[in-house]
Order: C-alpha cells, then structure tokens, then sequence
C-alpha cells in the first residue's frame, strides 16, 4: 500500500518495527472496551497479524498507522468492509500526548479521502459512546452525523453505557 499523505500525517501500512507500538496499544485495558477487547494480545500475535496480508477485500479490515515526523502516534481501522454495499466501520486511536492537536482530525480526513476516493465506498460508520465528547466532536466536526443512540449497550466496570450510531455519505 502507498502513503496516504494528509496535512500533518501520513497513514502508512503496518511494518515489523511497529508490532512493540501495538503490543502496548493492544494491551491498554483502559480502551478495551471501544474494541471490544477482552483478553490480552501476546507480542507473537501481532507480529504474525502484521506480517500478514493486509489485503482489505481478503480480510474485510486494514489497520493504517498515522505517523506524524515519522513518529507512529496512532492508527485507524478500516473494518467491516463490504464492497458490495459500499460501506465500513471506521476507528482511530491517538496516543494521549498528541491528542488535542489537529492529528486525529487530518488523519481521519486522509482515510476519509481514501475510502471515498481509492476504495469508492458510499458511506462509512462508527459507534462512539455517549459521553466520549473528544471523539464525538472529532467525528461531528469532519462530517459524519449521529443516526441513532444505542441504550445501555456497553457495560464498563458494572455500568451500563449508551452509545451514538454515526454515519458519513459521501457527497
């Protein structure tokens, strides 16, 4: 895959040098809960999951790395990727000391471009939860508009969570 060059950021594939990065990002038990996570990822794991084909028609999902000064500081997941319907789910991660400075909001402008542009879908989606202002306002600020609210549909330490369905279509 190419890079995807933004204002700021470039999104790049996933390389060998990256698996150290994602053992610690993959094993932050304080976000696990916005993928789902439920057990831990061994370092052999990710490095078999980026030595693999990152071909998104094969695997319905690609992970981009977002470096900024060649610095990885994040990554975005295209998944649920399903060309016959023109669509996917969409997520990003910023690691904490780049938060709050523009990179979040260009390196989702870049994957938008390249979803819309490259991969030719109609639309892309994300669930976000309710009370995640930081990333409620990174989504609403770059296009996409909340369709729906799930009712208690995530629980984290005991406690129920709505959570916001939003969606982007492409002009």
């Amino acid at each position: 895959m190419q890079v995807l060059k933004g204002n700021n950021v470039m999104l790049r594939a996933m390389e060998p040098e990256d698996v150290d990065i994602l053992y610690d990002w993959e094993n932050d038990t304080t976000v696990w809960h916005i993928s789902n996570t439920v057990t831990p990822f061994s370092r052999y794991m990710l490095e078999q999951y980026v030595f693999s084909s990152q071909d998104i028609y094969a695997n319905k999902q690609v992970r981009l790395m977002i470096e900024a000064n060649k610095i990885p500081i994040g990554c975005i997941d295209i998944f649920d990727f399903d060309p016959n319907n023109q669509k996917a789910g969409i997520g990003i991660l910023i690691t904490d000391e780049f938060r709050k400075k523009g990179f979040a909001s260009d390196a989702l402008q870049t994957a938008i471009g390249y979803c819309f542009n490259i991969l030719q879908l109609h639309q892309l989606y994300c669930s976000i939860l309710t009370d995640n202002e930081a990333s409620l306002t990174l989504f609403t600020h770059n296009g996409f508009t909340v369709c729906g609210m799930r009712k208690e549909w995530v629980l984290i330490n005991k406690e129920w969570k709505d959570e916001y369905f939003l969606q982007l279509l492409k002009a």
